[in-house]
């Protein structure tokens, strides 16, 4: 099926799905879950050929972000009887008032319409999308990247199943055949049929969306996602910290990618960092450098999102010139600082303009599903529309219905 008749059948099943009501959501969502765990054999022999193709062609880390398993799969599912538990946006009145002459005017919220997602090798990202976009009443047209492409294909065929055995439209949910750059282009310009994109994915791919893009986009994704270590900083506790920041998912758009520490504990603290992630190279600015001994920070490296074992390190007089390098050098995702200090702490949330800003918390956390957002269709960079974790509600948008009784204007 071309690209264009995948437009074609959005447009056609978007009136059908902006008013289904809860419950008749809800059903088809639970279906899709199952549908979704009984494809589980014919999902793991998609995403084998996928590794198989493509997997040599990627770090370890990049092949375990686009690695399925069963338990990943059942993950999966359980995002998705997640968002079965949430409140449904649609319908919901956001504002009421009354006016002098008897009008009503509710603002009320209402799908999009029609949602397109550009991602590269996620698989669970397929799941994700479908579900939050069918929830807010939207239909749902995912454009996945090659390497991935196998393991979506799996994925969308039970997803659909779930929707035909709730007796839905399968064409709510849709996966767009074309992988080459052609099909991107097409959605990136099908005005009057995609209603809001979404790319998810590096900065080549968000940074063609936001140049080429006809249609309404939210930018997501890159991070490059600081830790401040301050002079008052329990250290143990920072150690912890930035280990799960950095090591536990080190593919992700919330792992750290940059450590700045206080000059005061920088010949303390970085020997035991060092130590405490010997997987990791750092690449050092001279102060850490004569510290710690990594590899001397090149130009671009507190400016690059690593995806990898690799933490850049920057020794900083103060929170001040902490948060001047943060300014300089943010995708403005998200920042976190370690501190005993709650003067320091309050400066560094007020002055660090990022989505998602932590005190003592590692950046892991931004993701829809720890936010209470069941899963995620991105994290928003923008400030317009949605920021941070998008969930149902950033989903829609909104319209004015007004009542009356006769008035006319005078």
């Amino acid at each position: 099926m071309t690209t264009q008749e995948i437009l074609e059948r959005a447009v056609a099943a978007r009136r059908a799905l902006a008013v289904l009501k809860t419950e008749e959501k809800d059903q088809a969502l639970l279906a899709m879950a199952d549908c979704l765990v009984a494809a589980t054999p014919a999902i793991l022999a998609a995403n084998e050929a996928d590794l198989a193709a493509y997997g040599h062609t990627m770090t370890v880390v990049m092949q375990d972000r686009l690695r399925l398993t069963a338990e990943r799969i059942a993950d999966m599912a359980k995002g998705i009887r997640e968002v079965v538990e949430l409140p449904d946006p649609v319908g919901e009145i956001l504002e009421r008032v009354e006016r002098p002459n008897g009008m009503i005017i509710e603002k009320t919220a209402v799908p999009m319409g029609v949602v397109a997602i550009i991602y590269e090798s996620r698989p669970n990202v397929t799941s994700d999308a479908a579900a939050l976009a069918f929830k807010s009443g939207n239909v749902c047209i995912l454009r996945s990247g090659k390497e991935a492409w196998n393991s979506a294909k799996a994925i969308v065929d039970a997803l659909r199943m779930g929707l035909t055995d709730a007796g839905l439209p399968a064409d709510g949910v849709q996966l767009i055949e074309d992988t080459t750059r052609q099909s991107a282009k097409e959605l990136m310009e099908a005005v009057g049929y995609v209603d809001l994109l979404i790319p998810r994915g590096g900065p080549g791919l968000i940074n063609a969306c936001l140049e080429g893009a006809k249609v309404p986009v939210i930018q997501t994704g890159t991070g490059i996602c600081h830790i401040y270590v301050d002079e008052t900083a329990d250290q143990e506790k920072a150690l912890n910290i930035i280990e799960n920041a950095k090591v536990q998912r080190p593919s992700v758009c919330n792992a750290a990618e940059v450590c700045l520490v206080h000059e005061a504990v920088a010949k303390e603290f970085l020997p035991k960092l060092k130590a405490k992630l010997p997987q990791v190279e750092f690449r050092c600015d001279p102060a850490a450098q004569a510290v710690m001994q990594g590899t001397p920070a090149g130009e671009q490296d507190f400016d690059t999102e690593f995806l990898d074992y690799i933490l850049a390190v920057r020794v900083v007089r103060d929170v001040q010139e902490a948060i001047g390098h943060i300014a300089a050098h943010s995708t403005g995702h998200s920042e976190a600082i370690i501190t005993e200090t709650e003067e320091n702490a309050a400066l560094f949330t007020a002055m660090v303009d990022s989505a998602a800003v932590y005190v003592n918390v590692s950046t892991r956390f931004t993701d829809g599903g720890q936010f209470g957002l069941g899963c995620e269709m991105g994290i928003s960079t923008q400030k317009l529309h949605a920021r941070g974790p998008m969930g149902l509600r950033e989903l829609t948008t909104y319209k004015y219905i007004i009542r009356g009784n006769g008035q006319v204007r005078g």
